[in-house]
């Protein structure tokens, strides 16, 4: 659903956002910390960041927005190897595992 300047998309029809990192380290300030405020402070109820520079490889589920302090309350780290399995919204119970993660 677009924006009320049809420029973008309204978040209030954003129900989850999955986002890989992108090398670099500019890349990887805007994906692991500037976009997660915005998303938090948009009310996006999931936030799901798989992430190949964070060790071995991790997947970062964010959950409960708290968009008034643009944080997510609750934050799950699943190591490359475990699933990470996503506890609401449209992708409930999807699993991000090994198949996905692995390349």
């Amino acid at each position: 659903m677009p924006d009320e300047e049809g420029l973008g998309v309204d978040a209030s029809g954003v129900k989850t956002v999955i986002e890989v990192t992108s090398p670099g380290r500019r890349n990887l300030q805007r994906d692991r910390a500037r976009k997660r405020r915005e998303y938090a402070r948009a009310g996006i109820p999931v936030y799901v960041i798989v992430d190949d520079f964070d060790d071995e490889g991790a997947v970062l589920v964010l959950t409960s927005p708290d968009p008034k302090k643009a944080k997510y309350a609750d934050e799950h780290r699943v190591p490359y190897g475990a699933d990470a399995v996503i506890p609401e919204g449209p992708a409930k119970g999807f699993a991000v595992g090994k198949a996905i993660v692995a390349s």
